[in-house]
């Protein structure tokens, strides 16, 4: 891996869940810059823009303007950012969702647990997993 600090965009509009998750963030021994949107037409339009694309993009699924379902699929139909891993991160236990999402070719699927210690827990893995066990496409060489 790079000596970058790897960029997770969190695609969320719940201020209380990005709080959380910030906090989860910094509780952990990684360090990843976090970038936060707050709804999918925003979270398109930094993706697009951007100087490069983030390590991992964290998605609700319940997004106003544009919901986590379209982003994920306009992320995955769009060759400039198909490469970019996905994570679902939300409160939907939905099969229809998680079956959707995967259809969509989702990375992961990842329910909100519903503690901070919980949340911890999950973002250690998550990051343990993306920034330490796999190689990423921003980070082959």
């Amino acid at each position: 891996m790079s000596d970058r600090r790897p960029i997770v965009l969190l695609v969320e509009d719940s201020a209380e869940d990005v709080l959380l998750t910030q906090e989860a963030f910094e509780a952990q021994d990684f360090d990843a810059k976090l970038q936060v949107v707050d709804d999918g037409e925003k979270a398109m339009d930094w993706l697009r823009s951007a100087q490069s694309h983030p390590d991992l993009v964290l998605l609700d699924l319940n997004l106003p303007r544009k919901d986590g379902r379209e982003v994920l699929k306009e992320i995955k139909d769009d060759p400039d950012l198909s490469d970019i891993p996905v994570v679902v991160l939300t409160t939907s236990a939905a099969q229809e969702d998680i079956r959707e999402a995967y259809c969509s070719h989702v990375n992961s699927y990842v329910r909100k647990p519903v503690t901070f210690d919980k949340l911890v827990e999950a973002v250690r893995h998550l990051g343990s997993y993306w920034f330490g066990l796999v190689t990423l496409p921003s980070t082959a060489e």
